[in-house]
């Protein structure tokens, strides 16, 4: 895409300084047509990550859950004070984290996380540290814990030239189901979040998206993955999320 050539690169180590691990966050949902028109009206004003040269960086997502989908429900049923446990491989600089994501009762999102070596991926929870950290940070005994829903997908990541807000941008979205082994595509749709601090002014790409008619929309990747491959789940709440996924995916 010519118009991520053009924007002035970040690497690694300068992106540190936007790690926002306790922060205010908020979603969009845009097809992927409009990728090119966001980026060319907000270009001057980030720089785009690039790791070995290359703006789009590959992300391999493991989430565990209980037999009865202890986690998914509280989400679908709008609880707050809630968790989701992943383990996630970021493929671009060989990392992997298990990771622990907390949503508070005032809708402020937290992560906590350590790392894990990759060929454990498969086999995350049979480590005595994870097994610790889960223990020390969750009310979930692991032993009730299984891996649910798998997901791949390709990230742009941007920072604002004053160094205070990072957006992501994630497309070519795939989930497999581990428990009930069905697969999902909703590679046309671009899932846009905006991290800041809770007391930062509106930004140029949130402007910008206000601008295309583009509205807040809140999803989570692990609810939409397990509401598309269970058919079991509950996900009455998310209907309306799912067939504006689907309008995206019959343009």
């Amino acid at each position: 895409m010519n118009v991520l050539e053009q924007m002035a690169p970040i690497g690694l180590d300068d992106m540190r300084a936007v790690h926002l691990m306790n922060r205010v966050d908020q979603k969009y949902l845009a097809p992927t047509g409009m990728l090119e028109d966001i980026l060319e009206r907000i270009a001057g004003r980030y720089y785009v990550q690039h790791i070995d040269g290359n703006p789009l960086s590959p992300y391999r997502t493991l989430y565990f859950d209980t037999n009865d989908l202890a986690m998914y429900t509280m989400h679908h049923n709008q609880k707050l004070n809630r968790q989701k446990l992943r383990v996630r491989t970021y493929r671009s600089t060989n990392t992997t984290f298990f990771e622990i994501k907390n949503k508070d009762n005032r809708k402020k999102t937290s992560k906590v996380r350590i790392p894990v070596d990759v060929s454990m991926f498969d086999k995350v929870l049979t480590l005595s540290e994870i097994y610790q950290f889960i223990e020390k940070n969750t009310p979930y005994p692991v032993a009730a814990l299984h891996p649910c829903i798998e997901n791949r997908f390709e990230r742009i990541t941007l920072v604002d030239k004053g160094m205070t807000e990072r957006v992501t941008i994630d497309s070519n979205i795939v989930f497999h189901n581990r428990a009930t082994g069905q697969d999902a595509d909703i590679h046309k749709l671009l899932v846009i979040e905006v991290k800041h601090s809770a007391c930062a002014p509106q930004s140029d790409i949130e402007r910008t998206l206000h601008e295309l008619h583009i509205q807040p929309r809140r999803m989570s990747k692990y609810c939409i993955g397990t509401a598309l491959t269970d058919p079991s789940a509950k996900h009455n709440r998310f209907k309306p999320k799912l067939l504006f996924i689907k309008k995206i995916h019959t343009l």
